[in-house]
């Protein structure tokens, strides 16, 4: 009996899955923080519209990779700081933007 509720134990669930969001970046200019521009088309409940809306979101560039004009995949994690709550995964596509 104590064999199978340890084993029950070592086999935990997993983690949710983490959100993850996919946008280009609109500023690197903080220390290891980046603005992602993140855009989501919606349709409008009455008028069945399409509604292109944008949200910014704070998240963290341990190894500062992401330039302007990158897309990158964020994932939300724990809060960072004020406005920090996503954290870079990996940048999809680099920006062919000469600085």
């Amino acid at each position: 009996m104590a064999s199978q509720t340890q084993t029950a134990h070592e086999a935990a669930p997993e983690r949710g899955a983490r959100q993850e969001l996919v946008g280009v970046v609109t500023s690197a200019k903080m220390e290891k923080t980046i603005v992602v521009k993140v855009r989501r088309a919606t349709q409008h409940p009455l008028y069945h519209r399409v509604i292109r809306t944008g949200k910014k979101y704070y998240a963290h560039d341990e190894g500062r990779e992401a330039r302007v004009g990158d897309i990158v995949r964020i994932v939300s994690t724990r809060p960072l700081s004020k406005l920090k709550r996503w954290r870079l995964k990996e940048v999809v596509q680099r920006s062919t933007r000469v600085a």
